[in-house]
């Protein structure tokens, strides 16, 4: 059983999706429970999707969770999403319960976490109890925080599968107190959707592909974009242009109208992998999701951190694989046309090769595998 919570965009959803299918593929029997908003496409094969009542968060701010109709949750509501979800593991009855991100992040949902890991721990059924993050942490700034966190993983969790390279990038760059759980810790590599996949560069499309995620927060990444084109050694292929459905139509007619020729400008595309892997270069945020499709494409890359209050995940991430001359990095309060422009040519000039772990799904299910078996007397 696999929880996943999704509050702005949907790289938590993707990550817990890719491994759901990775566990279903090694034999398990996968039930994935889903608390964001729904999207379209969600179906995997092999594995059974649990809806619960949608949350969402408004802003990058995570101050605030709302329902599915952007009201306010209050306390009812709180005990009908904990009633089902206990009501869910109960009729599932797990072998593996898997967390993603909590306790590292997902705060707001303690109110049924915590009773869910109590049950999980008392089940005589559930064997294993693995918390699922990603290579890179929001540094946490409240006093406390961390400790809380080590006591949560003690009290509770068997392991932490951490899906990044320790080659690339260790736990301890954002979570100080990682040492701590050295014995618990297992590095499965990158969840990259292309990683699978022979890439023929014959075969490229060459275009230039922008893009934002699947939130709000990249409108002026596309629009910077847009007006970096001509002063580019790329400003003779096209450029493809993907704008999140969570940007509004006005937006997204501006930058219609502010799209030349050679300029598409589409809302995002269920075939993003595909685009990624065909094409000449990627603009875009650093993602987790994003980044790991940009290593498996081996393709040059520009990245814009998001950094909105106070985040720094992406620029953590962004900052690393930079040092090891994947990609090319501008700041967010760096971002002007002259200075893309700028980047997406030195990007052309850097190594798209990067000696990565990228089956971080398949690592994932044979580690699990693993660690079941030698449960058995």
């Amino acid at each position: 059983m696999i929880y996943v919570q999704h509050l702005l965009g949907v790289g938590h959803l993707q990550r817990a999706r890719q491994l759901a299918m990775a566990l279903a593929q090694q034999g398990f029997r996968v039930e994935l429970v889903t608390g964001g908003m729904p999207r379209a496409g969600a179906d995997i094969p092999g594995v059974n999707i649990h809806q619960l009542p949608p949350t969402y968060c408004a802003d990058a701010s995570f101050s605030l969770l709302l329902d599915a109709n952007g009201r306010e949750i209050d306390e009812t509501w709180r005990d009908g999403r904990r009633t089902q979800l206990l009501d869910l593991f109960d009729r599932l009855s797990p072998r593996v319960l898997i967390t993603e991100t909590f306790p590292f992040g997902r705060r707001m949902l303690r109110f049924e976490l915590m009773p869910l890991l109590a049950k999980a721990r008392a089940s005589a059924q559930c064997q294993l109890v693995i918390s699922s993050i990603r290579d890179m942490l929001q540094p946490k700034s409240k006093p406390g925080r961390n400790q809380e966190i080590l006591a949560l993983v003690e009290q509770y969790y068997d392991h932490v599968i951490v899906h990044g390279d320790p080659a690339v990038a260790r736990l301890e760059d954002s979570f100080e107190s990682a040492a701590v759980l050295r014995d618990k810790i297992f590095y499965s590599g990158y969840i990259s959707q292309i990683a699978a996949a022979p890439i023929d560069k014959n075969d490229a499309h060459g275009e230039v592909l922008v893009s934002a995620g699947g939130s709000g927060t990249g409108l002026r990444i596309l629009e910077t974009a847009i007006g970096a084109r001509a002063s580019t050694r790329l400003a003779h292929i096209d450029w493809r242009i993907l704008v999140s459905p969570a940007i509004d139509d006005a937006d997204f007619r501006r930058l219609r109208q502010l799209a030349v020729q050679g300029i598409i400008v589409e809302r995002n595309r269920a075939d993003f992998t595909d685009l990624m892997r065909h094409a000449s270069l990627s603009i875009s945020q650093a993602g987790y999701n994003t980044v790991t499709d940009i290593l498996g494409a081996r393709i040059p890359a520009v990245v814009i951190p998001f950094a909105d209050s106070g985040e720094i995940e992406q620029t953590l991430r962004a900052q690393r694989l930079q040092a090891c001359g994947r990609l090319a990095m501008l700041e967010a309060h760096q971002l002007s046309t002259a200075k893309l422009a700028t980047a997406v040519d030195h990007a052309l000039e850097l190594d798209t090769f990067l000696a990565v772990d990228l089956d971080g799904a398949t690592n994932s299910a044979a580690q699990i595998a693993t660690w079941l078996a030698a449960l058995q007397p």
